[in-house]
């Protein structure tokens, strides 16, 4: 039972055994424990002459005596592991004695004899006379031990908000302070307790315990609080601000106290102050500025206006550290604002300079919250240093001045029309490209009906008496005359000279000389060309065609010996046509490249379920925790929905979906048009132009919907451990995009679809591993280094000599074989000039890539890899282009203005990019350092325009290399080079 002071009742220690002092501290010790003071404040027991201690009014239960009492700590042999019936074990104070059971029964005689049925003779007097000393001594037994763990003083007084007390305590006095106040119950007032205890001392700290109504907060000064490694941070002063529970009468007068005690032998002085907070509510809108340090934290509550039913919660600093904490509590007692206990409950993030927290009304039943603002011990959290060990283990660490000024700006975050309008702007966005893909169909039907009714009606050439037929020519330039690139003798580009080079059945391969760079020069205005259609495409290049195999197979093509003959004598010319590289069945290949979409759909689907399950486990962590620092979102800029963080991130992702799926329906249409071609024997589909193969664009199109997925799933939770789901189909896509330029002009000897992905696969096992290893490890970057340069070097080669290399045993006598003929024996240039001059230009840039990243190691590895992949995707894009136009080909329009646009939304996607408004390379704390605003509709922010316009770039791209030969469909195959 514990006094008004709420300590354990003082006992009386002066008086005789006897006397009337004695019994008046018997009494108080047998008193009813009711809990209602007897009188104000504290009486003095006794007569005047004995010693003057007091006593607490309120008393709890006492002992009495018997014979044989010898009263036992309860660790002795008849402590609590003794018998039962041994004894009783009686506790005061927080102390237990063991009192034999024959003393108990006699303690507790006096009550049960009053029973009438139950009444025994009394005990002889000689029996009481030497049971009495025995008594005496159990007596004082216990107020030893009482008077040894307890206060003898308790001080009360009426206390003032205001108002400084400067005050004593020691081990035999205990202060109360009186409060009270009147609490409104649509007014809420904050009440602040500061102490500060100006003996600085290594023994027994202060207790201070504020009771309230339906609240107790105690805290000890010097406050201790823990950091890492179990450093010890010591705080003289300390403020705390009481929990204010809401009120359910119209007006109420409140009391609290504050108590004040030591175990401390001497006295200490320390200074007690209540004040009252004037701004303890926020106001929506309003700019509120406060300082803060690890033993003062402050907190602050805020109330949902109506018809608001989400705000978002700003605190900003000027300076980095002190490193902070941020939390949304509930309005419950108690409230965590210390640093080893912020985290208990609600949502909270770690600051340096800013910080942000979206609060939905939906989460907070009272419509209301508290802002709690906790300075930390250590800066660690923040990516700050650590403090130096102290010499001594276990000795506190001096903290300094670690004060932090911040402001909390509450203001209301956005409305469901503002979501309702994010959702239709994007929707609107990547549905115009449906639509106007439709139109761009259409005008294309119309011209090709109308060309068609031209041909129909116009003249037959005098020569043939066939139609003629109109060829697209490029704007401004003249129509095709021949290729000078590698160009045959007999062929100039004419009619007679194309019936002549391929009417008789052999093709001459001799070339002229170093002129095959060459370039044409225009001939004017656009001029009819008319094709002498007397002879039959099937003899090009004098081979027979296989389309009536009875196996497709393509080893059924490679093994026989006749073919494979022909096939090294015509891959060894000095000049290759892609007739030379289009021999096998077109029906192999088909089967061929089709693999690449089954095996990427395949690969999509087991990659993406478990990363769902993942995204979706982190959410949950994130959302019954309320720890903020695991996702790195943009605070400032980040809209929930449902069980989502951040709506908008994943939202703005829609784009790659539609526009993926819009590509694979544009695929899909000119498959189904080239292949009525081959129904009906078109010569142009049969004979003319790149050879069709679309499984490599459809694998394209599945891999930019599943780099929208992954990348919305990445954005569920964005971090470091799993930013590799939204770069895997990105290095997929740039392999894919230089695979079908390859194919493009080599598709007998591309890579098959089980090598290719089993790259990508090397690939994205090496991103991995510069995730988790590569940050400052010596010895990966200089492994990764090397194997880059060996493979740029071998896929030089590979493009240099067109596949016409091995890789074997041999490889290294055959370099130096070279190397002395042409090197050493006489000195030749290169066959290839401008190929060697392109191909020697990138591997200069791939070789400074691999040295930047062995001198600087990057911590982003995996964006590293990354733009290796897309630089050397533009560099095999600009060596197409330009060998393209080195060979007397030209752009159509469409490509033109597809390379055009895509090129200027690339730049603008790249510069929304790099603005960089998080990064998961720093700690949450410093990457909030770079949130922003939202910049459109107040809804997306800088890297969601950066998912719709790059989104577009890569449909354009694609785009681009479906359309880039579109020249070469009336251009037979023999004419058409390979570089």
């Amino acid at each position: 039972m514990t006094s008004a002071g709420g300590r354990s009742p003082a006992v009386y220690r002066g008086a005789a055994p006897g006397g009337p002092e004695f019994c008046a501290a018997s009494a108080a010790l047998k008193g009813p424990a009711s809990g209602k003071p007897t009188g104000q404040g504290h009486r003095r027991l006794g007569s005047p002459g004995a010693s003057g201690r007091r006593v607490s009014s309120r008393a709890g239960p006492g002992w009495g005596c018997g014979s044989r009492c010898r009263p036992r700590e309860p660790g002795s042999a008849r402590g609590p592991g003794a018998a039962p019936g041994r004894g009783r074990v009686l506790s005061q104070a927080g102390v237990k004695v063991l009192v034999p059971v024959r003393c108990w029964k006699l303690l507790r005689q006096p009550q049960r004899a009053r029973s009438p049925s139950r009444r025994q003779p009394p005990p002889p007097r000689a029996m009481i006379a030497w049971r009495l000393p025995l008594c005496v001594l159990l007596v004082a037994a216990v107020e030893s031990h009482l008077g040894a763990l307890g206060p003898k003083n308790v001080s009360q007084k009426d206390a003032e908000f205001e108002r400084t007390y400067a005050d004593d305590v020691n081990s035999e006095l205990v202060n109360i302070y009186t409060f009270n106040h009147t609490v409104t119950r649509n007014r809420t007032e904050g009440v602040r307790v500061s102490v500060n205890v100006l003996n600085k001392q290594k023994g027994a700290p202060l207790l201070f315990v504020v009771r309230q109504k339906e609240a107790v907060v105690s805290f000890q000064v010097p406050l201790i609080l823990r950091g890492l490694y179990q450093r010890k941070y010591l705080y003289q002063k300390v403020e705390r601000t009481l929990c204010q529970p809401p009120t359910k009468n119209e007006s109420e007068i409140q009391f609290f106290y504050v108590d004040v005690s030591t175990l401390s032998p001497v006295n200490t002085t320390y200074q007690l102050r209540v004040n009252r907070v004037d701004n303890f509510v926020l106001r929506t809108g309003e700019l509120f500025t406060f300082n803060t340090t690890a033993a003062q934290p402050q907190y602050f509550k805020y109330e949902f206006p109506d018809g608001v039913d989400s705000v978002i919660v700003k605190v900003t600093s000027k300076k980095a550290f002190p490193c902070s904490v941020i939390s949304i509590q509930d309005v419950l007692c108690p409230v965590y604002d210390l640093d080893n206990n912020v985290a208990f409950i609600g949502m909270y993030q770690t600051m340096t300079k800013k910080a942000a927290i979206t609060v939905q009304r939906k989460d907070f039943p009272s419509n209301s919250f508290y802002v709690v603002v906790v300075v930390k011990t250590e800066d660690q959290a923040c990516g700050g240093s650590l403090p130096f060990y102290p010499f001594v283990e276990d000795e506190p660490v001096d903290q300094g001045h670690r004060q932090k000024t911040l402001s909390v700006l509450v203001s209301q975050a956005v409305t469901s029309e503002a979501y309702v309008g994010g959702m239709l702007f994007c929707l609107g966005i990547f549905l115009s490209f449906y639509l106007l893909t439709v139109l761009l169909a259409c005008w294309e039907n119309w011209r090709q009906r109308k060309k068609t009714l031209l041909v129909a009606i116009d003249r037959a050439c005098p020569e043939s008496g066939h139609p003629r037929v109109l060829a697209d020519s490029f704007p401004g330039s003249a129509p095709y005359e021949g290729y000078n690139y590698g160009s045959f003798e007999n062929g100039s580009g004419s009619t007679d000279g194309l019936v002549e080079s391929t009417g008789s059945g052999d093709l001459s391969y001799s070339y002229q000389g170093h002129d095959q760079f060459k370039r044409r020069l225009p001939s004017g205005q656009m001029r009819q060309l008319c094709i002498a259609m007397d002879r039959s495409f099937d003899p090009v290049g004098a081979r027979p065609r296989l389309d009536s195999m009875s196996s497709v197979e393509e080893d059924d093509y490679d093994t026989l010996t006749d073919i494979d003959s022909d096939k090294n004598v015509i891959r060894t010319k000095q000049y290759l046509c892609v007739a030379d590289l289009a021999r096998k069945d077109k029906r192999v290949l088909r089967k061929k490249y089709q693999i690449y979409f089954w095996n990427i759909a395949t690969i999509a689907v087991f990659y993406a379920l478990p990363v769902v399950q993942l995204v979706i486990t982190y959410q949950t962590v994130v959302n019954v925790t309320g720890n903020q620092d695991i996702c790195y979102y943009n605070f400032l800029c980040a809209h929930p929905l449902g069980n989502l963080s951040a709506f908008n991130n994943i939202l703005s992702n829609l784009g790659y979906i539609l526009l993926g799926l819009l590509f694979l329906l544009i695929i899909l249409q000119r498959e189904i048009n080239h292949n009525r071609a081959l129904l009906r024997n078109d010569l142009y589909a049969l004979e003319c132009g790149i050879p069709k193969h679309f499984g490599l664009f459809y694998a394209m199109g599945t891999a930019l919907m599943m780099e929208g997925l992954l990348s919305a799933c990445y954005h569920v939770c964005p971090n470091y451990t799993n930013f590799q789901f939204d770069t895997s189909f990105m290095y997929m896509i740039a392999g894919l995009c230089m695979l079908k330029l390859y194919q493009k002009r080599h598709p007998d000897i591309n890579a098959s679809a089980y090598s290719a992905y089993a790259c990508l696969a090397i690939v994205i096992f090496f991103s991995v591993l510069g995730v988790v290893f590569g940050k400052g490890n010596t010895a990966f970057w200089i492994v990764f280094s090397v194997i880059h340069i060996i493979s740029t070097l071998l896929l030089s080669t590979q493009l240099y000599y067109m596949g016409r290399w091995k890789l074997d045993s041999g490889i290294f006598r055959r370099i130096l074989h070279v190397l002395y003929t042409d090197c050493i024996r006489q000195c030749s240039g290169p066959l290839y000039t401008d190929r060697m001059v392109l191909l020697v230009m990138g591997n200069i840039i791939n070789w400074s890539l691999a040295a930047y990243g062995l001198i600087m190691r990057p911590n982003d590895f995996a964006s590293y890899l990354l733009a290796i992949g897309i630089c050397n995707l533009l560099l095999y894009f600009a060596f197409y282009i330009i060998m393209k136009l080195r060979s007397g080909e030209r752009i159509k329009l469409i490509p033109l203005l597809c390379i055009v646009c895509t090129s200027v939304v690339w730049g603008f996607a790249l510069f929304f990019f790099f603005q960089g408004l998080s990064t998961w390379q720093k700690t949450p704390a410093e990457s909030r350092e770079h949130n922003r605003d939202c910049i459109l509709l107040d809804f997306f922010d800088d890297h969601d325009i950066w998912h719709f316009l790059s989104s577009i770039a890569m449909f354009g791209s694609f785009l681009v290399l479906l359309t880039l030969d579109d020249d070469l469909d009336t251009v037979q195959r023999d004419k058409i080079y390979v570089f």
